[in-house]
């Protein structure tokens, strides 16, 4: 037995998002996306997305400071990968560089120094040479920059 699919209408899709846009940050392209899969039409879309801009549920910008505050610490992911997210999400730049700015060097650092001395134990090579690559590789898919990686897992072997 199919379920008929149900259309929504302007209102509708806007009480629903709206709803969502109060408990969590969205950004426009997350919206529209969402709005694509519920089969609205794109003037219909482009307008509710328009009405919840204004009456600011969503904003860009608090979105991606919300995003890079979450994803750094919860995530634990480096400024490349959350850079690459939000142009994904069609985030403007300037927004980008804004929300980046809550990052602090030494934070960076010192969570790149986490996960890399959490990783360091599982990680099996035949010698330092490749061990060393692996943690490198690990951070690098994490999204940490490899001037970071490399003072750190330098630092690691120091010690």
């Amino acid at each position: 037995m199919e379920r008929k699919k149900h259309i929504y209408t302007e209102q509708e899709a806007y009480l629903k998002l709206s709803a969502l846009c109060a408990m969590s940050e969205q950004c426009c392209h997350d919206v529209l996306q969402k709005m694509k899969r519920w089969e609205v039409a794109d003037a219909v879309a482009e307008k509710v997305v328009a009405r919840l801009v204004k009456e600011r549920f969503i904003d860009e910008e608090r979105f991606a400071k919300a995003f890079v505050r979450d994803k750094f610490r919860y995530n634990h992911w480096g400024k490349v990968r959350i850079v690459q997210e939000l142009k994904k999400r069609k985030i403007a730049q300037r927004h980008i560089d804004e929300a980046l700015e809550e990052i602090e060097e030494k934070d960076n650092l010192e969570t790149l120094r986490d996960i890399i001395e959490k990783k360091r134990p599982s990680v099996k090579g035949r010698n330092e040479y490749e061990i060393r690559g692996k943690l490198i590789r690990f951070a690098l898919g994490k999204g940490f920059q490899m001037d970071d990686i490399v003072k750190v897992v330098g630092s690691l072997e120091e010690v």
